[in-house]
């Protein structure tokens, strides 16, 4: 990632939904009510554009659902792998993926755990509350798999799904041997306090300490039914580093947002903080992924390529028939919002280019339609 790539995610969402990308105006058929709607950056770290990507990608992911109850897996780096990562965003970060579900999907196959075939989807966050970096996997699985011979659905435990000391240490095992293997490939750099690493005996007494240490996998309770997915996907699928709502205020001192720390349980855990401006900009450019890196995978039943075969089939063995007649979220548009006067149909009057101004003014007083889903 270079100082080029921030540059031009700080230029998108600096202009997004600005004259500065052009945009429509809009007016009702029915009460003649007219408003102007500029263009989205369509950046992925913009906090303003990834609430419709997340309804759009959602909607997708319905037809997916299968009639289980889902649970909720993080794989989480140790604080001395991402100091590494912090220099070797794209090999960690796809380490990280690999690495755990490659972890899920081995013991997932053990006939001692589950013995079967499972699904997953995995969603790359970079950071903690505080915009500090935190690397760390999210998964969504479904409670069970197809057996390994393809004849049956086999089923999660009641309230179990998978061992997570013993996912914790597979997944140590198989980290630790892919990035040795990385680093003698020569795929990783290093700089500063790091450029010793580069040194092979280093970087293996480097590793050494975390060969023996804990390193944490969480499995959250089953969260519900089909229905209760989506929603709790959207928490986490096109989530950027800090959204607008966490934001309490700015001024020449700096900028104030909510955060939780996670160290504290109950109330207290919520807090405010303020950083300087230079410094909060820092910390968000971050989290700016190095362009080319996917931040959603599928893996096992959901794989690209085979995922609506292992569906209807993980249908079939569930004798569940895939829903018919039910309204989705791809059914309703964002983008053509109904007249917030009358209700009727808003019809695009005029497209305005870049930089330019509309000819027509809006309705005054001016109400907003877009709503900022971040």
């Amino acid at each position: 990632m270079s100082a080029l790539d921030q540059l031009k995610v700080m230029s998108a969402i600096e202009n997004c939904r600005t004259a500065a990308l052009g945009g429509h105006v809009a007016r009702c058929e029915d009460c003649a009510y007219t408003t102007i709607a500029y263009n989205s950056c369509r950046n992925r770290h913009c906090p303003k554009c990834q609430g419709a990507a997340a309804k759009q990608w959602l909607a997708a992911r319905e037809a997916d659902l299968l009639p289980v109850p889902y649970y909720h897996v993080v794989f989480t780096l140790p604080g001395a792998i991402a100091d590494i990562a912090y220099q070797n965003k794209a090999v960690i970060y796809d380490l990280l993926f690999k690495v755990s579900a490659e972890t899920m999907l081995t013991i997932a196959a053990d006939p001692k755990h589950l013995g079967g075939r499972i699904g997953i989807t995995s969603v790359l966050h970079t950071w903690g509350s505080a915009l500090t970096h935190h690397p760390h996997v999210h998964m969504i699985v479904p409670g069970g798999g197809i057996s390994l011979d393809g004849q049956r659905w086999v089923s999660r435990r009641p309230g179990f799904f998978l061992p997570v000391r013993v996912l914790s240490r597979l997944f140590r095992r198989l980290f630790l041997e892919k990035l040795v293997a990385a680093h003698q490939a020569g795929r990783l750099s290093f700089f500063g306090q790091h450029i010793h690493l580069a040194d092979a005996q280093s970087f293996a007494a480097y590793l050494a300490p975390l060969r023996k240490a804990a390193w944490v996998v969480y499995a959250k309770p089953p969260f519900g039914a089909p229905e209760a997915v989506l929603a709790y996907l959207s928490r986490y699928t096109h989530r950027v580093a800090i959204a607008n709502s966490r934001l309490i205020a700015f001024d020449e001192h700096g900028v104030t947002f909510k955060w939780k720390d996670y160290r504290i349980e109950g109330r207290d855990r919520y807090k405010s903080m303020t950083l300087g401006t230079d410094e909060f900009i820092r910390r968000f450019l971050i989290h700016v992924l190095p362009k080319g890196l996917h931040r959603i995978r599928r893996y096992g039943l959901f794989a690209k390529g085979s995922c609506a075969d292992n569906i209807a089939r993980a249908r079939e063995l569930l004798a569940a028939a895939k829903p018919d007649g039910q309204p989705t979220a791809a059914a309703v548009d964002p983008s053509k919002p109904n007249c917030p006067c009358c209700g009727g149909r808003m019809i695009i009057i005029e497209v305005f280019a870049r930089g330019a101004a509309p000819r027509h003014r809006p309705t005054a007083p001016t109400t907003v339609i877009r709503l900022d889903t971040s």
